[in-house]
């Protein structure tokens, strides 16, 4: 990989992920409802319909991922502008994801996120978007083929973890670290098996990873053996042989049958 990875960005690498032309995505916390989700115990009736709000919502997910295919998500900054050679990198990965025959999933907002779709878009692949409502970073990239749009972070996150094989990891903030440790922690915990992360750029990732081996390990809070279920690169050819042997170590999924009656067609 070029050493341009390691570079510093200059502003204009940078992209307002509000700005845009097009309607967008709904912007804002949300409901009231989810504002109170987290504010301490409410009515009984009151928390008896948020379940009832939070189940409708787990049902609308799973309609609308239920036939997206084996699915590879990368996750990543919405900030970067396609000049940047990490949007170079999620582009080329996009593609080369479609390429195995696989969806490619991402937030399906600005930044590595559009280039992961674009990517995919671009080799004839499919291409996903989970959106979650959120005061900024709401625009949606035009590369997608199908997106859905959840209140709940919980929500969000329990869909990118079942209909996902892999997850890619570009470089991002506090959103992309939370998917990040998320998927880490289920692996360590063996809630799900053959499940590579994949931490794509190693100059960025590279005091993360000193952090982990120096501060964590060194203090056992986790295992040095824990250190494996990583892995860095800057190789797509490395990242995309760590997510075909995953596959392989998993297996073929199910194939699901439609019925009309549940209304549910080819997208």
């Amino acid at each position: 990989m070029e050493k341009t990875l390691a570079a510093a960005p200059e502003p204009d690498e940078f992209v307002d992920p509000a700005d845009g032309d097009g309607p967008g995505w709904p912007i804002g916390p949300g409901s009231a409802d989810v504002l109170e989700f987290l504010t301490g115990p409410r009515a009984r009736l009151s928390e008896l319909a948020r379940v009832g709000r939070i189940a409708a919502e787990f049902i609308r997910g799973f309609r609308a991922l239920q036939f997206v295919g084996p699915c590879v998500t990368v996750f990543g900054s919405a900030r970067f502008r396609e000049n940047h050679p990490y949007y170079l990198l999620a582009q080329d990965m996009g593609r080369r994801i479609a390429g195995l025959g696989l969806t490619v999933m991402t937030g399906g907002g600005p930044g590595l996120m559009e280039a992961a779709n674009r990517g995919a878009r671009e080799a004839g692949g499919r291409s996903i978007g989970c959106n979650i409502i959120l005061p900024a970073e709401q625009r949606e990239n035009p590369y997608l083929d199908q997106f859905v749009t959840f209140r709940y972070f919980f929500i969000r996150k329990v869909m990118l973890v079942k209909y996902s094989d892999s997850f890619v990891v570009m470089p991002g903030g506090f959103g992309t670290l939370d998917e990040l440790f998320e998927a880490l922690t289920l692996v360590q915990t063996r809630k799900i098996s053959a499940f590579p992360v994949i931490l794509m750029g190693t100059a960025y990732w590279s005091r993360l990873i000193d952090f982990i081996r120096g501060t964590l390990v060194r203090n056992r809070t986790i295992e040095a053996v824990d250190l494996d279920l990583l892995t860095v690169t800057d190789s797509p050819d490395e990242a995309i042989a760590a997510i075909r042997r995953g596959f392989e170590l998993r297996g073929p999924g199910r194939r699901q049958k439609r019925f009309r009656v549940l209304r549910e067609r080819a997208r």
